[in-house]
């Protein structure tokens, strides 16, 4: 018998909040409703929008104006962001995995390759990415308390502060005790996607493992700040469940996260489902990438100044096409597998999924130039 979803391990830390259960009653409340064009074109009139309003910019008829809502969202990305597009790129450290998660290519019973860098493996990815002038990092492993302990975890990051300037983390949820461990050695920024804010969804695709934990998860964020972190990231994998239910969750989340911690700085991700190496035949379902443009300038919309991130999940046209929109952070010479930057290192494991944009890093740059952007790989240095 699999356990409740929404019951908390014994040695999880809970912590005082009630933003879950906002979330959860507003997301319960909304009955993704049709309306009018002028609704619509009201909204846009606005300088900052309500809740009501986001649902109103999520509905199915806001496709039939979305160059209207699209122009929007780039006034307002060039107001708060410039003509900036920040580069970053992920290194994926470990892909062992605790958890069976029914989408995921890292799940615990998947049969693929297995590899767990150590410090001079890891050193050498480092090393190979800063050749290509990236200054910013995100560390990622597979969500494995048992092999990519938070004290591994803190000593990657303890490597790559000595080439990079900005360390973000997209691991498993922590207590706040380890994500103090990982600010003190470098990380600033911490990711947690919620993957799908229905908790019916969450229970039947989240089969064993601390993942399985709804709340712990939802939680991640308010600890990574309780313990010092500058900032932090939120995302729904958009196709696992109603995609708009999911994005109006996540961009509520998002502000309430803002509202309580106004010194945070916020950032989204919009990832949709993508084949991998267990399953070629998983999707996103109904999110198209004119839905996915909906969302992304819903979200610049509604939270003007959060930073949004458009990954090599999605094709080179459709990321220069969101950069120019709404965007402003974008990643470049990614690979998701493991040991893969670094040509002399042999020990190389499995993808945790497909990816569809895989230009260089110069080749992302020279393209964000011919744009009209500005390609940014470091925009300001932190005074201890």
């Amino acid at each position: 018998m699999r356990s409740d979803c929404m019951e908390f391990l014994p040695q999880m830390e809970r912590i005082d909040s009630n933003i879950m259960d906002e979330v959860l009653k507003a997301r319960d409340d909304y009955k993704c409703e049709n309306f009018e064009i002028s609704d619509i074109k009201a909204t846009l009139s606005k300088d900052r929008i309500s809740l009501i309003d986001l649902k109103i910019l999520l509905c199915d008829n806001a496709l039939v104006v979305l160059e209207d809502i699209a122009r929007k969202a780039r006034e307002l990305t060039r107001a708060n962001f410039g003509n900036s597009i920040n580069f970053f790129t992920p290194l994926y450290i470990s892909n062992y995995c605790d958890n069976a998660c029914v989408y995921c290519g890292f799940g615990c019973s998947n049969k693929i390759k297995r590899v767990h860098l150590n410090s001079t493996s890891i050193e050498k990815e480092l090393i190979a990415i800063k050749k290509t002038g990236l200054n910013e990092i995100l560390l990622l492993t597979g969500e494995s308390q048992t092999y990519s302990t938070p004290s591994y975890i803190a000593n990657a990051a303890k490597l790559a502060k000595k080439y990079f300037s900005t360390i973000g983390a997209e691991v498993y949820p922590m207590d706040t005790k380890d994500y103090k461990l990982l600010h003190e050695n470098g990380v600033d920024f911490v990711t947690i996607f919620n993957e799908t804010y229905s908790i019916k969804k969450y229970q039947k695709v989240h089969i064993s493992g601390n993942k399985r934990v709804f709340p712990y998860r939802f939680n991640s964020q308010e600890r990574a700040l309780l313990a010092g972190m500058k900032g932090v990231g939120f995302g729904a994998l958009l196709g696992l469940d109603d995609y708009k239910k999911d994005a109006f969750s996540t961009a509520l989340h998002a502000s309430l996260i803002q509202k309580k911690y106004p010194h945070a700085q916020i950032s989204i991700s919009v990832p949709r489902l993508r084949p991998t190496l267990t399953n070629s035949k998983i999707n996103p379902n109904s999110v198209d990438e004119r839905r996915l443009l909906q969302i992304i300038c819903a979200y610049r919309i509604f939270l003007p100044f959060a930073s949004i991130t458009i990954s090599t999940r999605e094709s080179a046209k459709f990321r220069n096409a969101a950069i120019q929109i709404a965007a402003n952070k974008i990643s470049a010479g990614v690979s998701v597998g493991i040991g893969t930057h670094d040509e002399t290192n042999h020990d190389k494991g499995s993808e945790q999924f497909e990816i569809s944009d895989s230009r260089s890093v110069k080749e992302v740059y020279d393209d964000v130039l011919k744009l009209g952007l500005q390609p940014v790989f470091k925009d300001y240095e932190f005074l201890s």
